[in-house]
Order: C-alpha cells, then structure tokens, then sequence
C-alpha cells in the first residue's frame, strides 16, 4: 500500500485586550462553520512565516501588527479528505501560533463570509473537532 500523503497547515488564534480583563479572539466565519486563519505551507516557507502570510491574506492584518505569544504553539494530527488530491484521506498536521493584535485592528476578510470576535470565557463548545481543543490548550496556557 502506498504511504499516506502529508499535509501541513498554519495559522493563528488571534487575541486582543492582552491587559484587559476581556479578552476576546476571532474567528472567521464559512457557511456552516468557523475556522481559524490557516492555510498550506508553500515551499521553503517556515511554519511561522506560512501562518503569518495566510493571516495577513485572510483577515487583512499585516504581519508587524501581530505580537506573537512566543511560548505557545499547537499542534494537532487528523486525517481529513483532501478534496485537492481526489478526496483521499491524507495525513494533516495543524500548527497554531497564538498572537495579540490591538483593539482597533480592522479586519478585511478575502475567503470567508465574515468573522466573529468571541468573549473569551472558557471552557469554550463551538467546534468539538477543531477549535475546542485549541482553546482548551490555550486555556491552560493561561492559566485560566
């Protein structure tokens, strides 16, 4: 049997009001779901420099705006269909950076419908599969 393709998305959860008791962070918005600013590694990208060049295209927010938590990263595997390679099910890993953008950053979204700023109160149940698992390890993260 053929060994199972493998993937590699980044991105971030974006935060803001790092020193303000509320806190909130955003997501974008597709018809049935929410997602995160994420997308494919291209060649000879770091996982960093991918996730900030896919945050900067999909919200608008430029790269020098973004003050990145440097001790925090996720990382999740999952085995999706891949609709680019024929719906075959290949190998994803999923690596999340975590930065802070001020209250006043505007956001200009490319490829979602809209975006959503969330109070952050965790535990947090908007998508079991994805986002929950993120917030629960930045939860920890924060100690809250």
């Amino acid at each position: 049997h053929r060994l199972m393709q493998q993937v590699k998305a980044c991105g971030f959860i974006l935060f803001r009001g790092r020193t303000d008791p509320h806190k909130s962070f955003l997501l974008m918005k597709h018809r049935d779901r929410y997602d995160l600013p994420k997308g494919h590694v291209e060649s000879g990208e770091s996982d960093l420099e991918c996730a900030l060049r896919e945050m900067t295209e999909e919200t608008g927010i430029p790269a020098d705006a973004v003050e990145i938590e440097p001790d925090f990263q996720y990382r999740a595997i999952y085995y999706p269909q891949s609709a680019r390679l024929n719906n075959a099910i290949v190998e994803k890993t999923l690596i999340i950076f975590l930065g802070w953008v001020d209250s006043h950053t505007s956001i200009t979204t490319t490829e979602h419908l809209g975006y959503e700023w969330f109070d952050w109160h965790p535990p947090h149940h908007i998508q079991d599969r994805t986002i929950d698992p993120l917030l629960a390890e930045v939860s920890t993260y924060f100690g809250n």
